[in-house]
């Protein structure tokens, strides 16, 4: 069985950092984009960061651009988003996802609860 588990979720004040990390298992990830997308309430879900593939090449929202980063380590098949300078804005349930396209994920995680107080 495919999964993807999100880890590293929780409360911080605005300005903090966090870190996720997911941990996929059951297949090989190394050849699957990976990403990370985010939903707020009453949102539609968003792609936020992304990681090609191949060559390992980045991609943010400009929501996130300059704050976020995102790394995998094919490895262990891991993908982690490093979140600093947090605001409230961020709040939201962020999901780990893989896929040939990442735009079209094969794969999600169940979710991790991201929230930001003032």
């Amino acid at each position: 069985q495919v999964q993807l588990v999100e880890s590293g979720g929780g409360v911080v004040r605005a300005g903090g950092s966090l870190r996720l990390s997911c941990a996929g298992s059951g297949r090989t990830f190394s050849n699957l984009g990976m990403g990370w997308f985010r939903q707020a309430a009453g949102k539609e879900r968003e792609l936020i960061a992304h990681i090609s593939r191949r060559t390992g090449s980045t991609g943010y929202a400009d929501s996130v651009k300059g704050r976020f980063t995102i790394s995998r380590d094919n490895a262990k098949n891991t993908v982690n988003l490093q979140m600093n300078s947090l605001i409230p804005e961020d709040t939201a349930v962020y999901y780990c996802a893989a896929g040939l396209v990442i735009m079209r994920p094969n794969y999600w995680g169940q979710g991790t609860q991201v929230t930001v107080s003032p």
